[in-house]
């Protein structure tokens, strides 16, 4: 067992880091933190990620993606700035969805602009009243000769405002036991439009996250994708994967609080020394240094065993759970390092404060994925037998 990172992997960590510093975070300077980002301004950062293969990380070589291993893709996107990741890892999602649903007409079609990011897109799962039971959709998708139109609202949504496709979960009816029958259906703004907007939120503020409603929006057969009933197991094979990313999005945050805490507290003086030199002061820095590890290496494993092609539900979980637990007490913690300075604006540690805040939510809230662990654990459901 080998808990280092070999050259290459380093070497491709330092690659991302580079263009992060040189070509993103100087756009994303540009323009006022509290704002989302002109879709302009999105489209070029995309345009960046997909030269390192972040945007089509799980499409296979052969079929034009990247083909990255799931830990390389997660040690990527760890270096991105997490509003950044959150947007990338909504592009990359969805391509990865469409690819493993679509004919080989459909990627040929829909797929080269998606990868180059020169469109953007996303995924339309959750709904006003549908989050973490995904196969209660309300959103209708009825038969109209050659067309599908879709009525329904669609919420919560990464990209959604600035989308020119997106990927969404329709109901064409009920099983027998009451539950949707979900098919996916990609919709092209241009070709079928619908109306979207921004929804204000706590955190990663440059970001997109919107709601979309369809009303009457006809869409060509053309575009379902897969067939009836087969889209929640393609989702749950992408939350695998995206739950420990987004713990290392976590992580992110939590390194960048304890770089400066570490800083502050040698340069701070009081009662005649630094601050780093007290007892108390040390337990903190430990305990986000602890936070950072742990965290880090538990969504590294995660990421691994998808790789090895184990059944990676509990773990998956369990990375996400942990990580961003862990890393919103981490960026507390250091902002009590900082005293009052902490809860300044100027400093911006209230800022990562805001953004981890934000990461429980998607792909999993806490109660859903500690019941995913409890399942893995006992063999039983604890919700729908």
């Amino acid at each position: 067992m080998d808990f280092q990172l070999t050259s290459e992997q380093r070497m491709i960590q330092d690659s991302v880091r580079r263009m992060v510093d040189r070509d993103i975070r100087p756009i994303l300077n540009a323009h006022d933190s509290e704002t989302p980002l002109p879709k302009a301004a999105m489209r070029q950062i995309m345009e960046l990620c997909a030269n390192q293969g972040l945007l089509s990380a799980r499409v296979p070589e052969s079929a034009g993606g990247a083909g990255l291993p799931t830990l390389v893709y997660g040690l990527m996107m760890e270096q991105l700035p997490p509003v950044v990741t959150l947007a990338v890892l909504g592009q990359e999602v969805t391509v990865t969805r469409i690819h493993f649903e679509s004919t080989d007409e459909q990627r040929e079609r829909l797929l080269p602009d998606l990868m180059s990011g020169s469109k953007i897109t996303c995924t339309g799962t959750t709904e006003p009243d549908v989050g973490s039971d995904p196969r209660s959709v309300k959103t209708r998708a009825e038969t109209d000769g050659d067309d599908w139109v879709i009525n329904g609202r669609k919420m919560w949504i990464t990209n959604a405002s600035i989308c020119d496709v997106i990927n969404v979960t329709t109901s064409v009816g009920k099983d027998d036991e009451g539950l949707s029958r979900m098919m996916r259906v990609v919709v092209d703004r241009e070709v079928s439009p619908f109306e979207a907007r921004e929804i204000p939120t706590l955190g990663l503020r440059q970001g997109h996250l919107g709601e979309v409603v369809f009303e009457n929006c006809r869409v060509p057969k053309a575009n379902q994708l897969g067939q009836v009933g087969d889209a929640a197991r393609i989702l749950t094979l992408t939350w695998l994967a995206n739950r420990p990313i987004l713990g290392l999005c976590a992580v992110h945050m939590a390194q960048a609080a304890l770089d400066v805490a570490l800083k502050y507290a040698g340069d701070r003086v009081q009662f005649g020394r630094p601050i780093g030199s007290t007892q108390l002061v040390q337990e903190m820095l430990a305990d986000i240094a602890t936070a950072v590890t742990t965290s880090r290496l538990l969504c590294y494993y995660a990421l691994s065993c998808i790789d090895r092609g184990d059944r990676g539900n509990q773990v998956s979980a369990m990375a996400k759970r942990y990580a961003i637990a862990t890393c919103q007490r981490a960026v507390s913690l250091a902002m009590e390092v900082h005293g009052a300075m902490g809860i300044s604006r100027e400093l911006g540690l209230e800022q990562h404060y805001r953004d981890v805040r934000m990461l429980p939510i998607p792909d999993g809230t806490n109660q859903i994925l500690t019941l995913i662990e409890g399942r893995e654990l006992t063999g039983l459901k604890a919700y729908r037998s």
